[in-house]
């Protein structure tokens, strides 16, 4: 093959057996394995990151059943595309017009980022997956449950790609050698480029050629730690900033906040940040954290994340982001509470289902002589006049409605104090009742 092509294309595996990683579905006796060797193709989704085979995976299904290829970019396709996938099967089919087309052959056709095909776009696949026209293979980098039509999800087996391990990348590195498409690298060096790769076979390929152009630029033999570093500066780290591997970090640093854990709560800070997260939504979230899972236990938590935002805001990167992480490590060790998010979201569920209940005359304002005149705030004792600044007895919840106990604070940091305040007003409400 001609060295114009991209090494990523010359080291595209053209069997099984050269594919290098997702043993878990490949192995002999794997899911995907059987299903090459039943000798009958399945409409399938191909789920994993960028890199990881995906595309390899779907033309090698075409080849072991020798049938006709036919790809869909979802970035850049549509209906038409669609259409003609279609057309181009029930030729090879030797249906459309009466034509004798290719005798029969099958047809697969393999989308590509499916999931930025819209409802009615993932639909129109539908009646033909379902007659056997042609053989779906859709590719797709987020989660097809909630990315995928359900009726075009039921109609095909999904398969979880995982990203390559260190050990694959290296392999990886060891073909491009053997076919001479990249000069000697140190140990070290392919150490860095399989961290630097991040598991994915595409990225670890277009930069083994960037640093292959560049060596033979410089007359360099060998590929040293010391020059790979200086070749690719401060590049940043694979992050897709919008996709599930977003979601999944977020959720790893609210949980190991959640947990009381700051060493792993910092980790996850400087991974988002690391890879181009914006602080400003990091910010946000640490808000949130304070919010839901410390609460009143430290209210202290709250302004804390406040301020950390607007730190950030007064002085940027990088200086702001020491901010945040003085914040994630003080949301990690201050005492947890729930209870008040708990509160609103019961509060918010019993308003949803319940009837408007009438605010009781005493809670009601009156402003005008007529709405005193009809009884407006009669009766409504003011608490700052009572003893103790408690009108013990007095009711605030709609008339006939039993005290529905959202808040019930735990026992831990201030919350234990708060506790304490409202088992005392319970009694002194008691007393009066």
């Amino acid at each position: 093959m001609s060295s114009n092509v991209p090494l990523a294309e010359r080291l595209r595996p053209h069997t099984l057996g050269e594919v290098v990683g997702q043993q878990h579905l490949l192995g002999e006796g794997m899911a995907l394995r059987i299903a090459f060797e039943s000798g009958q193709p399945h409409s399938c989704i191909l789920w994993g990151p960028p890199g990881t085979g995906k595309t390899t995976i779907a033309r090698l299904m075409a080849d072991a059943f020798d049938a006709q290829f036919i790809t869909i970019s979802a970035v850049l396709g549509g209906v038409k595309d669609i259409r003609e996938a279609v057309e181009q099967a029930q030729v090879a089919q030797g249906n459309l017009l009466g034509s004798a087309g290719a005798g029969g052959r099958r047809t697969i056709v393999f989308v590509d980022e499916v999931h930025r095909f819209n409802k009615s776009q993932q639909d129109a696949f539908l009646p033909h997956v379902e007659s056997g026209l042609f053989t779906f293979i859709g590719a797709t980098t987020e989660n097809p449950s909630f990315e995928v039509n359900s009726a075009l999800l039921s109609r095909a087996t999904v398969y979880v790609l995982q990203p390559l391990s260190e050990a694959d990348l290296k392999q990886i590195v060891a073909k491009a050698q053997a076919i001479h498409a990249v000069p000697a690298i140190e140990n070290i060096a392919i150490e860095r480029l399989a961290a630097y790769a991040d598991g994915d076979a595409r990225r670890l390929l277009n930069t083994l050629e960037t640093l292959a152009v560049a060596a033979e630029r410089e007359q360099r033999s060998e590929i040293t730690d010391a020059w790979l570093l200086k070749v690719l500066g401060e590049r940043m780290r694979r992050y897709d900033k919008g996709g599930e591997q977003f979601y999944d970090t977020i959720s790893a640093l609210h949980k190991s906040v959640r947990g009381s854990d700051p060493d792993a709560a910092l980790y996850w800070l400087v991974r988002m940040l690391d890879g181009g997260a914006d602080p400003r939504y990091m910010a946000r979230r640490l808000i949130r954290m304070a919010s839901e899972d410390i609460g009143l236990a430290d209210p202290r938590a709250l302004r804390l994340a406040l301020d950390a935002a607007e730190v950030y805001e007064r002085l940027g990167t990088p200086e702001g982001e020491l901010a945040l992480a003085e914040c994630v490590v003080y949301l990690a060790v201050a005492p947890k509470s729930n209870a008040v998010y708990k509160a609103f979201n019961e509060a918010r569920a019993f308003v949803k289902q319940d009837g408007t209940r009438p605010v009781p005359m005493h809670l009601r304002n009156a402003p005008t002589q007529l709405m005193k005149t009809l009884d407006y705030g009669r009766g409504y004792r003011y608490a700052h006049d009572e003893a103790g600044g408690f009108a013990a007895g007095e009711r605030y919840l709609p008339d006939g409605m039993e005290a529905p106990d959202f808040y019930r604070p735990v026992e831990r940091g201030l919350e234990i104090r708060i506790a304490d305040k409202l088992r005392e007003l319970k009694k002194l409400n008691n007393q009066q009742r």
